[in-house]
């Protein structure tokens, strides 16, 4: 793919510096636009592998516009990866049904809590598909609004093999969402977002899903639907289509009716943050608590991201995992420590949070493997709202663009770093566009790893 400046420029994001996020029972002080009580209640679904923090910037922003907070409500779900087959049950994954039966209680809970008759319902990737099947069998009088952001509406492939993943545009799962003249379930407003050639699971090639050369019968236009509005949002990737302030000005455009007073994240004067200690079970993703897991928060410099002093916080988990509140100044650069049983304690850096959090989750980063073997110290750069876009976007990760981060269509969402043992307690500098974050190297003898983990 060839890239032409406007087409670069296009999909650089010029983002005023803000920060982090908030769902249902938030603890931010002070709505910062006109309240917007006509709006519907609004119900975040994350796609596969992820949880409901992915919102957070988007929530931030809809409180910025006025929602109030007991309006909205991001959904976790308990087994965020799919199945392989999607009728074979597997360990620490889940079924469509599994994710339509969490998704069906969550929005009976909003209803229930708001007193509203409908809820609109947003949804990233994977998180589109519960969403239309919630819809389809039996839930349309309860939704007045559907967004689906990169949501693979005609699957990642469409083969003739593996009918059983529902990521298949020929298997039963999708079939059954597509059949008819429309796509659509009649009742519900329908909105698509998706990316104009740079989403990487809506390619025709199947290099993206590790099988270069074989066609996946899949274009860009794959998650458009019939029936629905499809909109297009120029260069921004499979993630991004959910996140972007370009992404949110149309969601909210879609839901209220109208334009967003403002797209900037409004800060407040007081922040408390709170989260959930989750893990990731033979190597799975899930969003159960891990109890018994050592939370500390520190306060660090934001030019060495060496701590500032005793930690702010410190707590061992219960069963439910949640650790906080705690409150932090706004202007805050901070490193949570997760220690957790079974898996490599975990520092993450993060830059300051503008707004209150209560979903400021802590994952265990994965375990040390054989790639890590002699190395020093093992840094990794994360962003779980997007990936990183080279020509698209800057992205230095200690001075230099990333090795393993490969130009064209956005593939990569983290890169790492392996240090030697020369380079353990120095920091390391995390840029992406005008997100910066210093992160300290961990000795990996003594099973840690870091994790710069940006907003944006």
């Amino acid at each position: 793919m060839k890239f032409s400046r406007r087409t670069i420029l296009r999909g650089v994001s010029a983002l005023p510096f803000a920060v982090a996020g908030l769902r249902n029972s938030a603890f931010a002080q002070g709505a910062a636009a006109t309240p917007a009580a006509d709006v519907p209640p609004i119900l975040f679904v994350h796609g596969n592998g992820d949880c409901d923090a992915v919102w957070t910037t988007v929530l931030w922003r809809m409180e910025s516009n006025g929602i109030a907070r007991e309006r909205m409500m991001a959904l976790n779900f308990t087994n965020p990866n799919a199945r392989s087959d999607d009728k074979v049950e597997q360990a620490d994954k889940s079924s469509t049904e599994d994710q339509r039966r969490e998704l069906a209680a969550a929005i009976a809970e909003l209803k229930k809590r708001t007193g509203a008759a409908r809820v609109a319902l947003v949804g990233s990737s994977r998180g589109g598909y519960a969403i239309r099947n919630v819809i389809k069998n039996g839930g349309a009088a309860d939704v007045s609004h559907a967004v689906l952001c990169g949501t693979p509406n005609h699957g990642v492939f469409a083969i003739d093999s593996l009918l059983g993943s529902e990521f298949n545009g020929r298997g039963a799962f999708l079939r059954g969402l597509n059949e008819g003249e429309s796509e659509v379930t009649p009742g519900p407003a329908f909105l698509t977002l998706r990316s104009d050639g740079m989403d990487k699971y809506a390619q025709p090639d199947g290099r993206f899903i590790g099988q270069p050369g074989v066609p996946t019968n899949v274009t860009a236009e794959g998650p458009e639907l019939k029936g629905a509005t499809n909109l297009v949002l120029g260069t921004l990737d499979h993630r991004e289509v959910a996140f972007h302030p370009r992404a949110f000005r149309e969601i909210y455009k879609f839901i209220a009716g109208r334009e967003p007073a403002r797209i900037a994240v409004v800060p407040e004067a007081s922040v408390k943050l709170s989260g959930l200690a989750t893990g990731t079970p033979g190597g799975n993703a899930t969003n159960r608590p891990v109890a018994g897991a050592t939370v500390e928060v520190f306060r660090v410099d934001p030019d060495s991201g060496e701590r500032r002093g005793d930690p702010l916080y410190s707590i061992k988990t219960g069963a439910d995992g949640r650790w906080g509140p705690i409150q932090v100044e706004p202007t805050a650069y901070l490193e949570f420590v997760l220690t957790s049983p079974d898996a490599p304690t975990t520092h993450i850096y993060r830059s300051p949070f503008a707004r209150s959090s209560d979903v400021v989750h802590l994952r265990a980063a994965r375990p040390l493997g054989p790639a890590d073997a002699g190395a020093g110290a093992v840094v990794i750069m994360s962003r779980p709202r997007g990936y990183f876009g080279l020509p698209r976007d800057v992205v230095l990760f200690d001075g230099k663009e990333p090795a393993d981060v490969k130009p064209g269509v956005p593939t990569n969402s983290d890169a790492t770093l392996r240090l030697p043992a020369s380079d353990v307690g120095r920091n390391i500098v995390a840029e992406f566009n005008e997100e910066r974050i210093v992160a300290r190297a961990w000795p990996a003898q003594e099973n840690r790893i870091a994790i710069a983990e940006l907003t944006y």
